[in-house]
Formats: structure tokens, sequence, C-alpha cells
């Protein structure tokens, strides 16, 4: 087994710059819900903190990361493996639909910012 590489932002690196894009109805009740539960780790438009990576990063490309992990990360937690911030805890507060208008949210601010699908490869 391949252990995942832990990556970790340098000092300089905590957050990284965003465009914004016109979000659609569904994405602007997602950043929301994402301001709710999500903002304090993940930072202003999910660029990241030094608590929480950035979910503007390649790594969370749809290929990579599908709907389905964030809706498993909101729900169950994730542990770390990708960054040195420790393991996520579970949303309870938030419902199906909630993430799913957060996911929309992370989705349209991604591909405005040139993160889009690319196959995973292992």
């Amino acid at each position: 087994m391949i252990a995942s590489k832990i990556m970790g932002p340098s000092e300089k690196e905590v957050s990284v710059a965003v465009t914004i894009p016109e979000l659609s109805p569904t994405a602007v009740k997602g950043e929301t819900y994402y301001d709710k539960s999500c903002i304090s780790c993940h930072g202003d438009n999910a660029s990241g903190t030094k608590t929480g990576p950035p979910l503007i990063h390649d790594v969370y490309n749809p290929g990579h990361h599908g709907d389905e992990a964030f809706y498993r990360a909101a729900t169950l937690g994730v542990k770390q493996h990708h960054w040195p911030y420790g393991n996520m805890p579970p949303r309870p507060e938030l419902s199906k639909k909630e993430i799913s208008y957060i996911i929309a949210y992370v989705r349209e601010l991604q591909e405005a910012n040139g993160i889009v699908y690319k196959p995973h490869r292992m």
C-alpha cells in the first residue's frame, strides 16, 4: 500500500488567492451554509487558513475528490491524509441538502479558478 503524500503550505502560503465568479442561485445558498459551518477552518471563499486547507486546490478536483468525498467528509469527518491540519470532524448540523449547496458553491469557485475534473491516477 502506498501512503498518501501529506502536503503543507509554507509559512507564506496559508491561504490561496481566489477569483470569485458570479454564483448561481444554488451556489449562493451554498455560500451561506459554508459561511456558517466551514469558513472557520477552510477560510473565506475556501481559500484556506492556518487550521484548514484551501478547497481551491487541485487535490480537490472532481476527479480526485468527487462530490461523494465532500458528503462523506461533512457527515462522517475525515482522517488527515493530504494536509498536516489533523482530522476533520463531522459537521452534524448540516443536512444532505445543505451539503449539496456547499458543494455547488465550492465547485463553482474551483471552476472559476481553473480547478476542473482530472482523472485520478495512483
